[in-house]
């Protein structure tokens, strides 16, 4: 049974001044199509940034000489400023309105794009990437609660789920195959890609993103402490697991870093429950769908970029593939994402998310095991195509389904924070797995060409590990609800009164 509320009554349809309205009983006119693709290209180039940029390391390192430490910072400010602004973006998106955010980030992203791609300056390209996360930050939620303001909830808003989830995933899927085959122009490339097709997004959307009435608000409704305290707690903690292979896990660098991020998680907690109107009604945390969906949208891109990052090592260093072979090596993966999308809505709509969550979740850990059988004379069809495979159908199913389930039941107004929640989840797991594999990879010793990458083995294994948590949690959840719903009267009964009782919970 689908986990989003009952579509047998009528569904109310969502209009504003510019003509839309999306139900499941009109049909999509050319307005919400753009609309559609603006905000699905937006979130294509937030999550392609993450990946694209890492193919043209070595190039930019050597061209501009920068050293190793200084070089990651280019990955690490963009996925500083990601996760550290997400849930601010949503509530700031819920409060000033979602189509002045959503527009004045994505003009920001394309500026940074362009500067960072003439710049000789490798300070600056460090600044602009991280502007460039945070103009991410607040694109996403903004994004996504635009969707679930616009489209009725449904069929209607899970077909626009379902593409909106593809673009997502397919981004973070194809950002090796776009970044190997632009690096092979120019590094500079891989940072001017994102700029124009930007702003081209920026002026389409200025005419088709709705302009929606919101109340008047004062700022004394914004909870600026909390707002402080929640994004510098996680900007610390990014930063504290992105240092932590470099001057050590147990460095007083390191744990000081970790306490400060700590207290400072506490004292929001502490200024939320005071706050009128606090930035994050910790009320919405007792929706266990919601919570499910943070933790494995946590482990799913927490999983999934740490093999990227090992992958790319072993067949560029060790195995010495050009970037267009690694590209076309991982193009099935974006290939599936993007072919599944035309079939996910349904899928969405006859199963329960949950149970679509715990079948990606096993299809990644079986694409990372599967890959443990690697030695340097196997073939691609037979050590990396079976896991390529099983990672596309993993995205394609886990992707949408997170998305869904962790703004389903959730009011229009909370649509920005739900939203935030989720991605900072996707985040901050990319950013605590990446970290953790360089760990394992650093303590042991120097890759040799033509070898496996020492350590490479123990590292797959902690990913394949991660993922396995994630679906002994997804199986415990999926008993819970099930209890529920049989003590409710039947499946159908069961599950509508369990989301009537939820979303009460969370109000």
């Amino acid at each position: 049974m689908p986990s989003l509320p009952n579509t047998t009554s009528p569904i109310p349809q969502t209009s504003d001044p510019q003509g839309f309205a999306v139900s499941a009983s009109t049909g999509w006119n050319s307005r919400t199509w753009l609309l559609l693709v603006t905000l699905c290209g937006a979130l294509f180039l937030d999550a392609l940034d993450i990946s694209m940029v890492g193919v043209a390391l070595p190039s930019i390192g050597r061209d501009l000489a920068m050293d190793t430490a200084i070089l990651q910072w280019i990955v690490s400010a963009y996925v500083l400023g990601y996760g550290g602004f997400l849930l601010l973006g949503g509530r700031v998106s819920d409060l000033l309105g979602r189509r002045r955010v959503f527009l004045a980030a994505v003009g920001v992203f394309g500026v940074a794009s362009v500067i960072s791609a003439l710049s000789t300056l490798d300070a600056l390209i460090i600044a602009l990437r991280f502007v460039k996360g945070v103009s991410a930050g607040f694109t996403v939620p903004a994004g996504l609660s635009i969707i679930t303001t616009t489209f009725a909830e449904g069929p209607a808003r899970n077909k626009a789920f379902s593409i909106y989830s593809a673009c997502g995933a397919s981004g973070f899927s194809l950002g090796l195959v776009f970044g190997g085959f632009l690096t092979e122009l120019s590094w500079r490339a891989t940072l001017l890609f994102p700029g124009p097709v930007a702003l081209l997004l920026l002026v389409i959307g200025m005419r088709v993103v709705p302009r929606v009435a919101r109340e008047k608000f004062s700022f004394a409704q914004f909870d600026l402490l909390g707002a402080l305290s929640s994004t510098v707690s996680l900007l610390i903690l990014v930063y504290a697991v992105v240092q932590a292979p470099e001057v050590g896990w147990a460095s007083a660098q390191t744990l000081a870093l970790f306490a400060i991020s700590t207290l400072l998680a506490v004292s929001f907690v502490v200024i939320e429950l005071r706050h009128p109107h606090p930035l994050l009604r910790l009320g919405i945390l007792r929706s266990v769908r919601l919570v499910h969906a943070n933790v494995a949208g946590f482990v799913m891109f927490g999983g999934y970029a740490a093999f990227q990052f090992l992958a790319t090592l072993y067949v560029q260093g060790s195995l010495g593939w050009s970037p267009i072979s690694m590209a076309v090596a991982f193009l099935p993966v974006g290939l599936i994402v993007v072919i599944s999308a035309i079939k996910i809505e349904r899928v969405l709509d006859r199963f329960n998310t949950t149970v679509l969550v715990g079948v990606g979740l096993l299809a990644f850990g079986a694409a990372y095991l599967l890959f443990l059988r690697t030695s340097p004379g196997m073939s691609y069809w037979n050590f990396m195509f079976p896991t390529m495979v099983l990672l596309g159908i993993g995205f394609a199913v886990l992707f949408p389904a997170v998305n869904s389930q962790a703004t389903a039941g959730v009011s229009d107004d909370e649509q920005g924070l739900a939203s935030g929640l989720l991605n900072t989840f996707i985040q901050v797991g990319g950013a605590v797995m990446m970290a953790v594999v360089t760990a394992i990879m650093s303590s042991s010793g120097g890759a040799r060409a033509g070898e496996l990458l020492p350590g490479m083995g123990t590292a797959v294994i902690a990913v394949a590990a991660l993922t396995a948590v994630g679906l002994l949690i997804t199986a415990v959840v999926l008993v819970v609800l099930r209890g529920d719903t049989a003590a409710g009267g039947g499946p159908s009964a069961g599950r509508l009164d369990l989301e009537e009782r939820e979303l009460e919970l969370t109000r």
